[in-house]
């Protein structure tokens, strides 16, 4: 079957899981009524089913590549991305002084998570604009915000960001690349960037870079890094794309996967660019842009699991083989039941955490609250860490339901796998992201994450007379990350980093319980989802157990075995 986008979900989990009801509540959002919240999802979720989906399949047979320094894309991704723009997909969440809808940022989400299911190597590019924008919107001077977001809010031009340099990857302070005062206000940046999703497109008039360089004064390391403004073409005196910049595309990236997105080794050559932001704060400047992108690479993954699952269902039911029951299909075999319901249960987890982390974000934006906020950054990390782990193992699982003619590259199972597993490393590693949890987002002493904690134990509380048997695991395992939490922040950092990537699983495996048990206690506790809870949470939910466990271990054990011992 083709992708269908899954519109029923979002809004069960708007309105009975994730409390879109909140947002809407605000007065910055209260024009986030259920008819236009039911207008935005049919709307894009029919461009998405018609438009987009068709694409995902030419993005992989015929890559974009490199022509006389011009990145031709994928055929008829140049329509998919007029379709993205034109339906104002890109300036959803953004600013209406420039052209933005203003709409929240969970709706964007949702939304996001569609385009990704349907053709990730496309939707990365509007992905990478509204993380500019948020940036710019934040960050970037009255003049600069006038000129650049009004074209990348209504997707006239692209954006991109600019970190990693061949010698400079997680260690973003390691850059080499410079920028020197041209004495007009102007700054000339030189220095060669790698792993730059789209860093061209022959549809775009103009491509907006966000690189990140340092000042002759820039002390070493992140502190001493800036942020500028460096576009393909530098505007004239109308706005308009002018004389091209000092810069170009050297090659691309022969990649794993995702061979519709153009990654580019981008060289600057005394390229002019505009400083964004004060001299010297670079890093939080792009963080702003880099937390942005976060939530959206986890809903990335979130959106590959989808269309993997989806993939591999409609081969379920179409597949005869063996004496299975009923159809005769495969999918009334027990273990082919046992991985798609898997892989289901899996995606609506995954896809209520990322739901939470964006009304978090606009409740935060919304009300101005200190919780709201640390609410939205604990979750971060979580979304982005098993969002991306869940797309990259639903997407195997999608493989293994295929059988052999899931290695066969004809049937396009193989593609989510291939697709979605950059997603688990880029805007920063998934270890990067554990460690940041247990980090800076305990650097509270826990109490986000204990305020979680005592939502997902009042919850399990509230359907202890309904349904005892889903409610007790659920406040059996709030109790024991709740005791993992306190243990791990009278840890020094190298016993959290240890514990970091288990830890962050066994939370998100918590979390995915709480999510099951509302939805089934919206469900009156009978029904499909009341059914796909007690799949997840007596068979899916005890992995949180071991996690745990191993969470507690400490860094000790992890050096018992000398480099030598390794090597041998």
């Amino acid at each position: 079957m083709p992708y269908r986008a899954p519109v029923r979900e979002f809004r069960f989990l708007f309105d009975h899981v994730v409390g879109l009801d909140q947002v809407a509540a605000t007065e910055r959002f209260s024009e986030t009524t259920p008819d236009l919240v039911d207008a935005i999802l049919t709307e894009a979720g029919r461009m998405c089913e018609d438009v987009l989906a068709p694409l995902q399949r030419n993005g992989d047979t015929h890559p974009a590549v490199l022509e006389n320094g011009v990145v031709r894309t994928s055929p008829g991704f140049a329509d998919g991305y007029r379709a993205i723009a034109e339906g104002g997909w890109i300036g959803m969440s953004a600013d209406p002084e420039h052209g933005g809808m203003g709409l929240p940022m969970t709706l964007t989400t949702a939304v996001n998570e569609m385009m990704s299911a349907a053709c990730l190597s496309l939707q990365l590019n509007p992905l990478l604009s509204q993380g500019q924008i948020e940036a710019l919107e934040h960050h970037a001077s009255d003049e600069m915000k006038a000129l650049y977001l009004p074209k990348l809010i209504s997707g006239e031009w692209s954006g991109t960001m600019n970190l990693t340099e061949p010698q400079a990857g997680s260690d973003v302070g390691a850059l080499r690349t410079k920028a020197e005062p041209n004495g007009d206000g102007t700054y000339a940046i030189t220095g060669q960037k790698i792993y730059i999703s789209w860093g061209d497109a022959d549809f775009l008039p103009n491509v907006c870079h966000l690189v990140l360089a340092r000042l002759p004064d820039g002390v070493p390391g992140t502190k001493g890094i800036s942020l500028f403004m460096v576009p393909k073409y530098l505007p004239d005196e109308n706005g308009e794309p002018g004389r091209a910049n000092d810069l170009k595309v050297v090659s691309l990236e022969h990649k794993m996967g995702l061979h519709g997105s153009p990654t580019c080794v981008m060289e600057y050559e005394g390229a002019t660019g505009w400083l964004v932001g004060e001299p010297h704060k670079g890093m939080a400047a792009m963080f702003t842009m880099m937390n942005n992108a976060r939530l959206g690479v986890g809903v990335q993954g979130i959106g590959a699991a989808e269309g993997a699952y989806q993939h591999a269902l409609a081969y379920a039911l179409d597949r005869k083989q063996g004496k299975a029951p009923g159809t005769g299909s495969i999918v009334e075999h027990a273990d082919v039941r046992r991985m798609l319901t898997g892989m289901k249960a899996d995606v609506q987890a995954a896809r209520a955490i990322a739901l939470m982390c964006a009304v978090s974000t606009d409740m935060a934006d919304a009300t101005g609250e200190a919780e709201w906020a640390a609410r939205a950054a604990l979750l971060t990390p979580i979304v982005k860490a098993f969002g991306t782990d869940i797309g990259v193992e639903v997407s195997g699982e999608g493989v293994q339901v295929h059988g052999g003619m899931g290695f066969i590259e004809e049937t396009g199972a193989a593609q989510y796998c291939r697709d979605v597993r950059v997603t688990a490393i880029y805007e920063g590693t998934n270890g990067i992201q554990a460690m940041d949890l247990v980090a800076r987002k305990m650097a509270d002493g826990g109490e986000a994450a204990y305020r979680l904690i005592d939502e997902i134990e009042k919850t399990a509380e509230a359907c202890r007379a309904t349904m005892p048997e889903l409610a007790k695991p659920v406040w059996q395992a709030a109790e024991a990350l709740r005791e993992t939490t306190e243990w791990l922040v009278e840890q020094d950092m190298q016993d959290r980093f240890a514990g970091s990537v288990p830890y962050l699983r066994g939370f998100a495996r918590v979390l995915g319980g709480h999510i099951h048990l509302l939805s089934a206690k919206a469900e009156g506790g009978t029904g499909p989802r009341a059914a796909l809870a007690e799949y997840y949470i007596k068979r899916l939910l005890p992995e949180h157990s071991a996690n745990l466990a191993h969470a507690r271990q400490g860094a000790e054990g992890l050096y018992a075995l000398s480099v030598e011992d390794l090597v041998a």
